[in-house]
């Protein structure tokens, strides 16, 4: 069982250091994707307009630009809402990145004004892996991030 409360202040500690998105980004990537069991891949996407971009992540390559409402990721994002899928090939639209994911957490992001700024996106092989305990903690995670990050 993953322990959020640690994994958070973990993150907080990271982002003392450097506040700037980037960083900040790369760091929470690497230590969801090492701290998180069953996953083959975290990352974000940050958005640009009406689509969504890569960010920094850990895992295999991933598809660059997701339009609004496409997918997992741009359904977060157009619904500003989080969406947590058992089983990605049952969702309608899903974008196959990797067709080693089975079960998919989307995270949306914002910045200070509380505009949506990004998503943080957490791919899984396994089927049913992410939990609403798993929702709880990820989305604690990523408030931990908008209070942290800097665009500027």
């Amino acid at each position: 069982m993953v322990d959020y409360d640690i994994l958070c202040e973990q993150l907080e500690s990271l982002a003392e250091s450097d506040r700037w998105f980037l960083p900040v980004l790369a760091n929470a990537s690497a230590l969801l994707y090492t701290q998180l069991p069953r996953l083959n891949w975290a990352g974000f996407y940050l958005r640009r307009g009406d689509e969504l971009i890569l960010g920094p992540f850990q895992g295999q390559p991933a598809c660059v630009r997701i339009p609004f409402g496409k997918g997992v990721c741009g359904t977060a994002a157009m619904l500003d809402k989080t969406q947590r899928v058992a089983d990605v090939h049952r969702f309608p639209g899903h974008i196959a990145c990797d067709s080693a994911s089975n079960a998919e957490i989307v995270i949306p992001l914002h910045d200070k004004q509380d505009r949506l700024c990004g998503v943080m996106d957490i791919d899984s092989p396994e089927k049913n892996r992410f939990s609403a305990e798993d929702q709880k903690g990820l989305e604690k995670f990523a408030r931990i991030l908008e209070r942290c990050m800097e665009f500027d």
